[in-house]
């Protein structure tokens, strides 16, 4: 179906499951671990939900319809995706990361892949020519656009060009724009990556993660490491995600409206030396974004003048919270160097522009101006 991204969010491509005959809105929640089947060799296309289920069905239905893929597959955590995505690789195979990624990434793939026998070259994506970085057993790119925390911006369609000259993968995590304002598949991206738990979900409420492709290899070899390493997500948690993406574009819109005004608050202040976000014109990263994406997102990375002043601002504010986590309806502060980044080594945060100074914000969709008095009484009340 052809239909608009908002009609989309609700209905995927319109595909109907006939195994429901009740008529019900909501798509119902099938809470079974197993199917009966009527005879040998007879089924209902279930069996058995760890190879799949109705309702996570339904919601990899929707969401491949939002990224333009054939294929989408639901895991249980966004690191339980990244994982079996890297089930793909081989022993000595070599893959080109850029350097400022999600720190769980980072782990993952210091932690367990290398030690699977997979070679990584951590580099600057934006700066730095990749095509020197690439070896005779190189097999694949992967980066986060804009990045985490500190919201650099990368050319997907450069990059997909890259990849394609040297028959390389192009892997792509689009947690921070979501596919209603970016879709790295139509970029030339291979593979597409969702924290599910984020924006797609939106209500900061369960845990899920994605990997959607448009290529039917990629498609049939994912789908056999799902069902073999049996990481795929629960039908109540399933429903849940669901529920979440009918208001994505509503929830999108409105955080990308608060983080604009906040983002020029932020500029504004004395105190702060540095606004990191797309949305700012005059920046790289500002033109990159505009010609790849229809939106900057609501992700906002900010420094301030000390470290006093962080840690002050995050035990300050009476509405946002400090928590680790984004793209819920609630406003979010987070530390990164002692968060989501702390199991990176120093050097590297300090490489990347990660300092005790660096907070990131998720902004939500409260109304702007009590955002902007809770940053500035915060502010205000340090010594």
């Amino acid at each position: 179906m052809d239909w608009g991204i908002e009609t989309k969010c609700i209905y995927g491509d319109g595909v109907k499951f006939e195994g429901d005959k009740t008529g019900s809105i909501s798509f119902p929640i099938y809470q079974t671990a197993t199917f009966a089947h009527s005879a040998v060799g007879q089924d209902t296309g279930f069996a058995y939900s760890r190879l799949q289920n109705p309702t996570r069905q339904q919601l990899e239905q929707v969401v491949a319809s939002l990224e333009g893929g054939i294929d989408a597959l639901a895991f249980s955590t966004g690191m339980a995706a990244i994982t079996a995505l890297m089930e793909l690789f081989r022993p000595g195979d070599h893959i080109i990361t850029d350097s400022d990624l999600y720190g769980g990434s980072i782990r993952l793939f210091r932690s367990i892949s290398q030690k699977n026998g997979i070679t990584f070259s951590h580099i600057d994506c934006v700066r730095e020519n990749v095509e020197s970085f690439i070896q005779e057993n190189t097999r694949a790119i992967f980066i986060e656009t804009p990045t985490n925390p500190m919201m650099n911006v990368i050319d997907i369609r450069k990059m997909a060009e890259t990849a394609k000259r040297h028959g390389l993968w192009l892997i792509v995590d689009n947690t921070f724009l979501s596919p209603y304002f970016q879709k790295p598949l139509t970029l030339g991206a291979d593979i597409v990556i969702h924290s599910g738990t984020k924006f797609l979900g939106g209500h900061n409420d369960t845990l899920a993660g994605f990997l959607v492709t448009n290529s039917l290899e990629l498609s049939e070899q994912l789908r056999f490491i799902i069902k073999t390493v049996g990481s795929g997500l629960a039908p109540f948690d399933s429903w849940l995600i669901l529920r979440g993406i009918k208001t994505l574009p509503i929830r999108m819109e409105r955080a990308q409206e608060n983080a604009q005004a906040i983002a020029a608050f932020l500029q504004g202040e004395s105190r702060v030396r540095k606004v990191y976000y797309p949305g700012i014109p005059g920046t790289q990263a500002h033109e990159i974004c505009k010609r790849q994406a229809s939106g900057f997102g609501s992700m906002i990375t900010f420094e301030v003048e000390s470290a006093r002043l962080a840690r002050h601002i995050l035990k300050s504010t009476r509405l946002i919270p400090f928590a680790e986590s984004l793209g819920g309806v609630e406003t979010l502060l987070t530390y990164p160097t002692t968060q989501t980044h702390a199991d990176v080594p120093v050097e590297v945060q300090r490489k990347n522009g990660i300092t005790d100074c660096v907070l990131r914000m998720s902004v939500g969709i409260e109304t702007k101006e009590d955002l902007i008095d809770d940053l500035k009484q915060a502010m205000d009340s340090f010594g």
